[in-house]
């Protein structure tokens, strides 16, 4: 089996509009959702041992506070073609993806994230900012990634995963 768990950045700031998009930091809102995400993670039990973000500086900084929170060892790359990419181009990144890891996390953006969750499970549920996907495969390849062969296993977003004193 595999499980792929996706998410978007966390609430990107605006503010600023002589940035590139490439370069937007997070908002207040975003940086105090990450790690709320990211506890949600950790209680969720399925820890990647792989995650391939997005190289933005939102995407950098939701995965950041993510393994903070999440406490997690697995190894970190960044890939541009995450960047702005299509379900199409995602699912190259999916089945390109080591066989020797079970769980990968892959962190970037919409409308491709919402599009991939989609093609792969058949679920219609939106991703808003800060929000974790976790899909499983009966597979035992990721080459094997195909459209509608995923489940979704659970979606979580920041206003799910809040508690009490949050």
């Amino acid at each position: 089996m595999k499980t792929l768990m996706l998410l978007r950045h966390a609430k990107s700031d605006w503010e600023d509009a002589s940035l590139p998009d490439f370069d937007r930091p997070l908002a207040a809102r975003g940086r105090r959702d990450a790690p709320r995400v990211g506890k949600a993670l950790r209680k969720r039990g399925s820890l990647p041992g792989l995650i391939i973000s997005s190289p933005a500086a939102r995407a950098k900084a939701t995965i950041d506070a993510v393994i903070k929170t999440a406490k997690l060892d697995g190894e970190l790359q960044f890939n541009e073609a995450i960047y702005g990419a299509s379900s199409a181009e995602l699912m190259k990144v999916i089945r390109s993806l080591p066989d020797e890891i079970s769980c990968s996390l892959l962190v970037g953006h919409n409308p491709g994230f919402e599009d991939l969750l989609e093609r792969l499970t058949g679920s219609h549920d939106r991703m808003p900012t800060a929000a974790l996907a976790c899909i499983e495969f009966q597979i035992d390849r990721w080459e094997d990634v195909e459209d509608g062969n995923g489940r979704l296993a659970w979606l979580v977003t920041p206003k799910q995963a809040a508690g009490p004193n949050d």
